[in-house]
C-alpha cells in the first residue's frame, strides 16, 4: 500500500501531534493512505533531507525544515514552492495570523518554500518561586547590596547563577546546551555578541567576528560555562532538549534556551517546576539592548514528492487555528497569533502572551549558502575556548580567516537584519 513519508524532527511532542493530525486530516476527508513518520535527531534529519536528495527525489514527501536550512534546500531545488499553492488555496488568514517574523526567512528567490510550524524565539527563563522568596531576597541583598531580580546585565546573571548554586541540593545556578552540535553554542555566541552591541555582518555586509564585541562576547561566555560555582556540571554533555529536561526537573535557577522548553515545562506531566517558572528577555551589557533569536521551524513538500497535492492539503490543515493550538498543548510551540492570545492557552501556560514581546527583539542569522559551514566554525571556536586557554582574540582572528575564505564569491540574501 502506498505511504505519505513525513521526516519529522526528534522530539515527543512533535511526533504526537503529527500522528494525531494526520489521523484527524484523514477522518476529516474520508483518506485511506497511510503516513509514515520516521523521527529524526538535527544531523540525520539535515542529512536524509538535502545532503542526500531526499526531498529532491521523492523520498520524503514532507519534511521538518529549520531556518537555518531553507536557504541551503532552495539552493539545492530540494522543496517546493508553494507560492502559486498559497495564492489558489491559502491556509486559514494568511498571512496575518502569524506575526511577521514568521514568515520572511521561507521567502526566498521570489517564492514561499514553507509554513510555519513550531516556534519559540531564545529567552530566560527562570525559577520564579526562587526568585520572589522573601528568606532568598534577603540572603541575596546581603551577599551582593542589591535587591534580587531577573538579571538585566551579565554581570547580574553571573551572581545571581553563583548564588543560587547548590550540589548539596542538585540545585545548580543555571544550566546551558555546551554539547558541540554545530547549533547550541553557536546560538549562544550570536545572543552574548548580540547584547553587547555586536554584529556577526561587518560594513560590506560580509560575516566578520573578529571585534572588540565578539571578544568580549567570547571571553565571558568561555568564563561562564566553565564555572563550576555556577553552572550544571554536565551542561557539556546537554543538547538544547536535555538543557530543557534538566531545568523541567528542577536542576537550575535559570537557563538561556529556546521558549519551548519553558512552555514544555508547564505541560509535561512529570515536570518539578510547573507552576514555578517564568520567563523574560535576556541581559545585555550596560548602555546595549537585549536581543533574541528566531530561528523556527517549517512544514516543507519535497520537490520530488508523488503526492505534493495531498501534501499542501495537510500543510494546510496542520496549520489551522485548531491545529496550531493542538501542538502547543501537546508542548511544541504554535506560530499563531491566536495561539499566543489563547485565554486557555495562557492559562495552561501563564507567559505564553509573552511570545510577541520576544518576537520584537528577535534576530536572525545570515542567509547564505556558507552558513552551514561557518557555524561548524563558530561552534569549533567556542569549544576551543572552553577547552584551552588560548586567548579569545587568537581563536577569533584565526576562525574569521577561514570564514573569509568560505565567502569568496558568495553573497547574503537581502532579508539578513543582524
Amino acid at each position: 500500500m502506498e505511504k505519505i513519508r513525513i521526516a519529522v524532527r526528534k522530539f515527543d511532542p512533535f511526533e504526537s501531534t503529527l500522528q494525531k493530525l494526520w489521523d484527524a486530516f484523514c477522518l476529516q476527508n474520508n483518506i485511506k493512505m497511510e503516513a509514515e513518520m520516521i523521527a529524526l535527531e538535527l544531523h540525520d534529519l539535515y542529512e536524509t533531507t538535502i545532503l542526500a536528495k531526499g526531498l529532491k527525489e521523492g523520498k520524503w514527501d514532507i519534511a521538518h525544515i529549520n531556518t537555518d536550512w531553507i536557504f541551503d534546500a532552495v539552493n539545492e531545488n530540494a522543496v517546493l514552492n508553494l507560492f502559486s499553492l498559497i495564492g489558489e488555496n491559502p491556509p486559514e488568514n494568511y498571512p496575518f495570523g502569524w506575526h511577521k517574523s514568521l514568515l520572511h526567512l521561507q521567502k526566498l528567490s521570489n517564492g514561499i518554500f514553507g509554513l510555519p510550524f513550531h516556534d519559540g524565539p531564545e529567552c530566560l527563563i527562570y525559577r520564579k518561586d526562587l526568585f520572589e522568596n522573601e528568606k532568598e531576597k534577603e540572603n541575596f541583598k546581603k551577599q551582593f547590596g542589591y535587591e534580587l531580580s531577573t538579571p538585566k546585565t551579565w554581570q547580574e546573571f553571573a551572581e545571581i547563577a553563583t548564588f543560587f548554586n547548590r550540589p548539596e541540593q542538585n540545585l545548580y545556578g543555571s544550566v546551558f546546551a555546551n554539547y558541540p552540535d554545530g547549533h547550541n553554542m553557536v546560538f549562544d555566541f550570536c545572543l552574548q555578541l548580540w547584547t553587547r552591541g555586536g554584529s556577526l555582518l561587518n560594513k560590506k555586509n560580509q560575516i566578520d567576528i573578529h571585534n572588540e564585541a565578539a571578544i568580549k562576547a567570547l571571553d565571558f561566555y568561555r568564563k561562564m560555562v566553565t564555572d563550576k560555582n555556577a553552572v550544571h556540571p554536565k551542561s557539556r554533555e546537554f543538547g538544547s532538549v536535555e538543557a530543557g529536561l534538566a531545568f523541567a526537573e528542577g536542576q537550575a535557577a535559570m537557563a538561556i534556551n529556546w521558549f519551548g522548553f519553558a512552555s514544555m515545562a508547564e505541560v509535561i506531566e512529570d515536570s518539578k517546576v510547573k507552576g514555578k517558572i517564568d520567563i523574560t528577555s535576556l541581559p545585555s551589557d550596560p548602555g546595549y539592548k537585549t536581543a533574541s533569536l528566531n530561528v523556527y521551524w517549517l512544514y516543507t513538500i519535497g520537490s520530488g514528492s508523488k503526492h505534493k497535492k495531498l501534501a499542501y492539503d495537510f500543510l494546510r490543515f496542520a496549520t489551522t487555528p485548531e491545529s496550531d493550538k493542538l501542538l502547543t498543548t501537546e508542548g511544541g510551540i504554535g506560530c499563531r497569533k491566536s495561539t499566543w492570545k489563547d485565554e486557555e492557552i495562557n492559562t495552561l501556560i501563564p507567559f505564553y502572551h509573552k511570545l510577541e514581546m520576544l518576537h520584537e527583539n528577535a534576530l536572525t542569522l545570515p542567509q547564505t549558502p556558507i552558513w552551514p559551514k561557518v557555524a561548524e566554525l563558530i561552534d569549533s571556536t567556542v569549544l576551543k575556548a572552553i577547552e584551552t586557554d588560548i586567548s579569545s582574540e587568537i581563536l577569533l582572528e584565526e576562525t574569521q580567516k577561514k570564514i573569509s575564505q568560505l565567502s569568496q564569491g558568495t553573497t547574503l540574501h537581502s532579508s539578513v537584519k543582524n
